[in-house]
């Protein structure tokens, strides 16, 4: 990957981050979480992003969904015009309501654990 490709993605990530919570909650559209999962499944989402959104390395890392702290319009432009290796979802593959769905599923996962969950890491 280019030096440049790696500040633009950096740059993005860090942009996209800065949004606060009030932000998140008053520009998300209400979504479906359920048919969220279901889009999420049915469109391979979880080949690279992991079935609960804990990422992965298929082709390099990828992000951890679960939880995300991306406001859905950084959300929303991730999918539509990605950076990296993510392919773009156009309106023909990925209504509007289909991404708040996903959206609201992947807000809706537990995300990580703490390592003290794991009683075999205490000791």
């Amino acid at each position: 990957m280019s030096a440049f490709k790696v500040v633009a993605a950096v740059g993005f990530f860090a942009a996209v981050l800065l949004g606060t919570a009030s932000a998140q909650s008053q520009n998300a559209p209400a979504g479906d979480a359920a048919h969220g999962r279901v889009v999420f499944l049915k469109e391979a989402c979880f080949t690279c992003h992991g079935r609960v959104g804990e990422g992965g390395a298929y082709n390099g890392p990828a992000p951890v969904l679960a939880r995300t702290a991306l406001p859905f319009e950084g959300f929303q432009a991730q999918i539509r015009n990605p950076v990296n290796d993510m392919p773009a979802y156009s309106d023909a593959v990925l209504s509007d309501k289909d991404i708040a769905d996903i959206y609201a599923f992947v807000k809706s996962l537990p995300g990580p654990r703490s390592p003290k969950d794991f009683p075999i890491l205490n000791n």
